[in-house]
């Protein structure tokens, strides 16, 4: 099953329409752009073009938010051929959804919803992702969301159910570090923990983005800079999982683009400083004598 994903590296940032002209017109030093990918399912029109546009300078990553993997619904099929289209169009380093659902008899709920962290779940979740990758021919990355409420049924802990999935379906992980500490707030978790328990290989890309912290409870809100709690945690994943192409998400009361494009620079010098960190502690040993190999 074949991959794009050795072309991204660095951070990127999120392609929204406030900076579309800027982004056309001076061409940002910026890693990657992400999208989300049912803004730009329907042939044609300026979004389309505009996204066309950016992909000749840029790589770009399609992130979707209604693939509803966790639901007990069939995939949505006329869903699965647009975004065929898309991805033969567009050909994205990667294509990433969520671990949830958002739709319910037809309807979708246009939110990310919570899964019951079961082995049913793992295999209903599982068996959808696989039909998934059948169809694009790819691995896509599944990310952890934000959540508030559990269910009294879960036997698993999230990054167990994570990783089960993982397992079965053959994916890759999209890990929100974000997300990861807003839960670790709301459930009483241990972010570091979670970190340990996830395999180095499969962490493909990392989302950072910012919350609102309420003292009782932790909202994910993606409308302001990271925190430096979400940054230090950033760290420890940088530190595990080594220079992951790294994603800054920034939706709502969005700022000027420097202003994003500060916070992508702030990932990429963590990533340095970790890896000069990891290069400085490798012992220092002398060469070995050169030997002649003669062929037999």
């Amino acid at each position: 099953m074949s991959t794009s994903m050795k072309h991204l590296k660095g951070c990127g940032i999120g392609l929204r329409k406030e900076h579309h002209d800027v982004v056309l017109s001076e061409r940002p030093r910026v890693r990657f752009f992400e999208v989300i990918t049912e803004n730009f399912l329907v042939e044609g029109g300026r979004p389309r073009r505009i996204l066309e546009q950016v992909r000749r300078d840029y790589p770009i990553a399609l992130h979707g938010v209604s693939m509803s993997l966790g639901s007990a619904e069939p995939l949505d099929r006329r869903y699965l051929a647009l975004l065929l289209e898309l991805v033969d169009r567009i050909q994205p380093a990667i294509v990433s959804d969520h671990l949830c659902w958002t739709s319910l008899g037809g309807h979708n709920s246009h939110d990310l919803l919570p899964l019951p962290f079961t082995e049913e779940s793992v295999a209903q979740v599982a068996g959808k992702i696989r039909e998934v990758q059948d169809v694009l021919g790819r691995r896509i990355l599944v990310e952890n969301i934000s959540s508030y409420v559990e269910w009294k049924g879960s036997t698993l802990g999230e990054v167990d159910f994570l990783v089960a999935v993982m397992e079965e379906a053959d994916c890759d992980v999209l890990l929100d570090v974000n997300n990861l500490y807003v839960n670790a707030r709301n459930h009483g978790l241990d972010p570091t923990r979670a970190l340990d328990l996830l395999p180095p290989g499969r962490v493909k890309q990392i989302h950072l983005a910012g919350h609102e912290d309420h003292g009782d409870v932790v909202i994910d809100t993606h409308d302001g800079p990271v925190r430096d709690a979400v940054w230090s945690l950033y760290g420890q994943a940088i530190e595990r999982f080594g220079p992951v192409p790294t994603l800054i998400e920034w939706d709502a009361q969005i700022p000027p683009l420097d202003v994003v494009l500060d916070e992508a620079h702030r990932a990429e010098a963590i990533q340095r400083s970790v890896s000069f960190l990891h290069d400085s502690r490798r012992p220092c040993t002398p060469p070995e004598p050169f030997h002649a190999v003669h062929a037999i």
